[in-house]
Order: C-alpha cells, then structure tokens, then sequence
C-alpha cells in the first residue's frame, strides 16, 4: 500500500494539494508518528517535543490527539487523511454485501463542515483521484471501493448508524449542542461503537485548538500526553509550529489584545482561567426525572423571570416560573422549577410579550422579573398586556453566582429539559477584565432558558429566605 508521505511527494496525487511543501513539514512529521513511518534525526526530535515521547513508534496508533494552536492547519490536513484513507485504502474485506465503509468528518457547525467538505473536492479534483469518484452531495463524496467521505455536525444522533472506518474529529473543544452537556464525549461514543468491525485498521483523529480543562480533548491529552500507550499519540504544538506562514504582526496584535486568549488559541496550552460553573452530576441530582411542566396549585404563590430579546437577532425571549415546597424533617425550602418557555427568533416582540404575559396569569401572576439592562419596550408591551415588569437587582452573572449554593445543597428542583440542562453545564467561570470572576456562556453558545430559570429560583430563594426569617423572629 502507499503510504501517505509517498502520496504526498506525488504531485499526481495528494502532493498536488500543497501549494509549498516546506510549509507542510510539521504536519508531514505529525502523519509520520500516526502511521509510524521512518523519521529523520531533525524529525525526531520534533516528535519528541511535540509528544513529550522518548522513542519513535513502531506502531501504527489508532488515534492521534491533536491540541494545535489556531490556523494551523487542523482542518486541511484532516481532508488529507480522509481523501488518502478512503483512495488508497480496500475497506471491502470488512463490508457486507450493499454496505459502505464511511470516513467521516465531523465539524463544529454546518459552515465548518462546508469548508472541510470544500478541502476533500479539491484534494480529489486531479486527473488521478477523479476516475474513483461515482458521486457527489452537500455532504460528502461516494468513491469506488464501497467507500464515501462524509462531514456531520456534532451530533450523536447524525453520526449513528454508519460503517465508520476512518473518523476525523475537528475542533471538539468548541463543541456545542443544545440537547446534551457532553457533546464531544457523546459524538465520541457514538462514533467509537461503529467502527468496531474494522478493528485495528480504522483510525481516529480527535484535534482542536485548546480551551478550558474540561471535555475530551482535554481527557486525552492528561490521559496520553508523554505517555507510552501504544494505541493512543497526543501532538501539541502551536500554531507556528504547525503553520510557518502565518504573519509574526498578526500573532503579536493577537497577544496584545488578550494574552489568555492567544496562550490557549495560538501557544496551544490549555487555559487556566477558566472553569466549570456547575458539574453534570450536580445538575443530575437537581433534575426531577420526567417532570417537563407542573400545573398551577392554588396553593402556592409563584414568581415569574423573562430574559427579553428583540425576536430580530440570535437569543430566544424566555420566561421562567418557580414556588418553594417545604422538605420533610428540615427547616430548609426547596425552590422549584415549574415551568420554562421558549420563543425562538425570529418573532414579534409584542405578540411574544402577549404569550408570555397569558402564561404568567394563569399562575396567578400579575408582575414579572426581568434584566435591568433591557431597554424600555419591555416595561411597556408588558404593561400593555397588564403584568407589571421589575428591573433584576442582580446581572446574570450574579444570578447563577446566588443560584450555585442552593443548587450544591439540593435546594433546587430542575425540570427535565436537556436544553434546560445542557445550558446549566455549559456555563463558566472565568476572569473578568474588572478583576472580578464572571459566569456566563461559552462563545458560540446561549443561556436564555437558564438565564429565566436562574432568575425565577434565586427569586423565589430569596423571598423564601426573607419569609423564613420572619417566622424565625416571631418564634422568639
């Protein structure tokens, strides 16, 4: 078979994608260490550093993890492999009669999966690769030899299913989903459990650009880096390293404008600063399994918080109900979650005012709590439709800051709404330039479901603990 340095020093075949070798040498190391090819003195000693190993493998590993500074080249070099796995490679000895053998590449979002989906079409447009192609979709391309490159987003249920031989996953650290806290270790699983039929010759690369200490990327590379295992390489190396090309002005305006930023993003070292706000067994134990809604009791008094949104842009309008329940044999209070709605853009700001307001009066609710920093339409269309709008005392940072103590305490009782869910775990903790810790939401992702639900529960919290400290006082 040949390999895939062989290919890429064939200009008639992979060699015809790099524009200037020298610029790919990097990179020809790190495939070198994956499929445990012969290296020179120079690029052993480049293995050494970016693997922190003492010995050249002898081995081929079944998967590489890739912690590599931004722009480095992560996703080229990984429609490289898929095109050289899927052409050079005869997958049908493991295939059933109709089935195909899938390399899959799974990306951040549907616009990174184009640009890698762009990557493999032009690796394979050369008079060599084209003659193995029987067709072409958004998504992939069917060769011959019973095999098709294929790109997904990060989702466990889109990549179920498939015959995975070869699977390439890009920028995991930056995974994001709405209907799971653990996407990247999910989409993982999922992937891991249907590559089993072609046993040691299928291939996994999992790379990224590092982020907080948390997730798969980070798993792998405190589990491997340095380390000896024979199945599993760890390369780190930052973007300069990997990407000679990419201008010294640009990095040095880089680490001017957020040195915390640039020492994840571009020296490729995982950041320090940042930290989970709550773990997934915490909110676990709050989450009342089954409960999506609880009718209004007559009984109980409840509290009511929106997040508003202009319905034109991104974030959804959300609102969110709560009461507290006594617990047996203890003087503390439960707050309660009952209920979260949702309305997502684009919408009309005034007929999602009119929904939300109906909802809170049928809890018997005739007043809101929302963000102070809304402007005045809020105050205004909820007025109109007769609920009184209070301004938050607290930003949402501090919300979820009041939200954590009862919610470690198991104070808290969480509708089951992966949403709900997958927001809460999201959320982190992190240096804010006032000095000051700050909480909120990853780049790239949203709060507003528990940015309602927070409000409401710290709102209900505190009147619990004002009414509790009264009837302390009347005791006495």
């Amino acid at each position: 078979m040949t390999t895939i340095i062989e290919a890429l020093d064939d200009d008639r075949l992979l060699g015809a994608a790099i524009k200037d070798p020298s610029t790919f040498a990097s990179w020809r190391v790190a495939l070198k260490a994956l499929f445990a090819l012969p290296m020179t003195d120079e690029e052993l000693a480049l293995f050494r550093t970016c693997t922190g190993r003492c010995e050249a493998p002898t081995a081929a590993f079944a998967v590489l993890w890739l912690v590599c500074g931004r722009r480095g080249g992560k996703s080229f070099m990984m429609a490289l492999v898929a095109v050289f796995m899927a052409v050079f490679k005869d997958w049908r000895p493991y295939l059933s009669p109709g089935e195909r053998a899938v390399v899959l590449i799974v990306a951040a979002d549907r616009e990174q999966a184009k640009v890698i989906r762009r990557y493999v079409g032009g690796i394979m447009d050369t008079p060599m690769f084209r003659p193995r192609v029987e067709g072409e979709t958004a998504d992939g391309v069917e060769l011959t030899g019973s095999v098709v490159i294929e790109v997904a987003t990060c989702s466990y249920r889109t990549v179920r299913g498939r015959s995975v031989c070869v699977a390439l996953l890009d920028e995991v650290a930056f995974w994001r989903s709405e209907s799971t806290a653990n996407p990247d270790r999910e989409v993982w699983r999922a992937i891991r459990g249907s590559m089993g039929q072609f046993g040691s010759e299928s291939v996994a690369i999992i790379g990224s650009s590092p982020y907080a200490k948390r997730g798969l990327l980070y798993d792998g590379f405190k589990r491997f880096f340095g380390g000896t295992d024979a199945k599993n390489l760890v390369w780190q190396a930052p973007t300069k390293t990997m990407n000679p090309l990419i201008p010294a002005d640009f990095l040095a305006e880089e680490f001017e404008a957020d040195p915390a930023s640039f020492d994840a993003e571009y020296n490729a070292n995982f950041r320090g600063d940042i930290e989970s706000f709550v773990s997934l067994d915490v909110v676990t134990a709050a989450t009342i399994k089954g409960r999506f809604e609880l009718p209004r009791d007559h009984s109980k008094t409840y509290v009511g918080f929106v997040d508003p949104a202009g319905g034109s842009g991104q974030d959804s309008m959300t609102l969110a109900i709560a009461h507290t329940e006594e617990m047996p044999g203890r003087a503390d209070m439960v707050a309660v979650l009952d209920l979260v709605r949702e309305i997502r853009p684009p919408f009309s700001p005034d007929a999602a005012t009119e929904e939300l307001a109906t909802t809170l009066k049928v809890y018997g609710l005739t007043s809101v709590t929302g963000d102070r920093y809304a402007a005045e339409w809020p105050r205004e269309r909820f007025r109109a439709h007769g609920i009184t709008y209070h301004c938050s005392e607290h930003d949402r940072s501090k919300l979820y800051a009041e939200l954590l103590p009862a919610l470690n305490s198991g104070l808290v009782e969480l509708l089951d709404i992966q949403k709900l869910a997958a927001q809460l775990c999201a959320l982190e903790r992190r240096p804010s330039r006032g000095g000051r810790d700050g909480i909120d939401h990853p780049r790239g992702a949203h709060d507003d479901l528990i940015n309602a639900a927070a409000g409401a529960l710290v709102l209900v919290g505190g009147k619990t603990s004002t009414r509790k400290m009264w009837e302390l006082l009347a005791e006495d």
